[in-house]
């Protein structure tokens, strides 16, 4: 395979849609192997824009201003690492020739909880939750009367748990309700979602070319509001349920077709396994295979990206802590103890350009055994102030 220099005439290109912390890594990874970045976003001075070779603010919900910017830069690769973007633009794009991962249709389908969720229990069989769409009010409360409470809610479309709530009384629904229609994304059509008491959830990070398929040791992980505050790998379980969760997860990422890395969510309770949903991406609590693998998931989605073999080395046991901002700031600066930074232990710093009171602005990573990893890395963000 041939690898190019960046700002070349023949270089090889990688677009960005969507520059966070996340997408951050995507282009530190792609420029170690030569490859011109471009990142895009709705807000300048985006994680992202920092590291690559060329950054754009534009409106991503708009198709014009989406595809003006794909044919002006003409990329090898279009990698979307938000959910509020314009589909159409990228399978008008796909039409023209544009190479868009893992492709235009996953995308549509897993940015909207609807689509991903009809397409996983109904076209491929999996076993999940039951769950209702709603659009009015009236029909909310119904949908809570048929799932019954405890019930979750969220928009069909939001990222990092914007708009999602769990109703457990009668009292919550019309304040789930409020919550969910002013979240970020769609919010024209809700999921009502049975609760799954599950003993744990996990994440496993599948990695597809048109080849072979590649899963990391699954990732345990805690949520708070629908956004994760702390993850560690591996998340201790049964084989035989790793095993159900393995086959789960090839089935609907053969299904979407496409090469890169899917991170795909599982409820496990008991001896079932049930599909929650699916990223077409890098995944916010894969941020802990920075420290525990050789080639951590943003590595390996590259990697996918450009058909190279997928392959790494687990070094051990971690955990990840998410250090969420306290104060709002346009001056973001964080204090962090010098004992964060260890032999096992460091914090990497997303460099968001401003802060808000529970916007994510760094990691805490810790290698070590789980329950001290976790600990750990707990303590690290409760000593992080900004």
């Amino acid at each position: 395979m041939q690898f190019t220099t960046p700002l070349k005439s023949n270089s090889t290109k990688i677009m960005l849609l969507g520059s966070g912390e996340l997408g951050k890594e995507v282009v530190i990874e792609a420029q170690r192997l030569g490859i011109e970045t471009i990142a895009v976003d709705s807000y300048p001075n985006a994680p992202a824009h920092l590291v690559a070779n060329r950054a754009y603010v534009i409106n991503m919900k708009d198709k014009d201003e989406l595809l003006e910017v794909i044919r002006r830069e003409r990329p090898d690769f279009i990698l979307p690492e938000i959910e509020a973007l314009n589909i159409d633009a990228l399978i008008e794009a796909e039409d023209e020739g544009f190479h868009v991962i893992p492709n235009a249709n996953a995308v549509k389908l897993t940015m909207n909880r609807k689509h991903i969720r009809q397409f996983a229990a109904k076209e491929l069989g999996l076993k999940t939750s039951k769950y209702r769409f709603v659009s009015e009010f009236e029909a909310f409360e119904k949908a809570i009367d048929e799932i019954g409470i405890p019930c979750v809610v969220k928009p069909v479309m939001s990222s990092s748990g914007h708009g999602q709530s769990i109703v457990k009384t009668k009292d919550e629904i019309q304040k789930a309700w409020e919550g969910a229609k002013e979240a970020r994304g769609d919010a024209s059509e809700l999921i009502v979602e049975e609760f799954i008491p599950f003993d744990y959830e996990i994440t496993l990070l599948t990695v597809r070319t048109e080849e072979e398929t590649l899963f990391c040791n699954p990732i345990g992980h805690i949520q708070k509001d629908g956004d994760y505050v702390l993850s560690w790998q591996p998340a201790p379980m049964k084989e035989a349920l790793l095993q159900k969760a393995k086959e789960m997860a090839k089935q609907v990422t053969d299904g979407l077709g496409g090469r890169g890395l899917f991170g795909v969510e599982f409820f496990i309770k008991g001896d079932e396994v049930y599909f929650s949903e699916l990223s077409p991406r890098p995944h916010d609590t894969g941020m802990v295979t920075l420290i525990t693998q050789s080639q951590s998931e943003f590595a390996l989605h590259v990697r996918a990206v450009l058909g190279l073999p997928l392959d790494f080395t687990f070094y051990g046991s971690g955990a990840s802590g998410a250090f969420k901002s306290e104060v709002e700031s346009n001056v973001p600066v964080l204090e962090i103890p010098k004992s964060a930074f260890s032999k096992n232990s460091y914090v990497r710093v997303f460099g968001k350009p401003i802060s808000h009171k529970g916007r994510r602005m760094a990691v805490a990573l810790v290698l070590d055994e789980i329950e001290e990893a976790k600990k750990r890395a707990k303590e690290i963000v409760a000593s992080i102030k900004g």
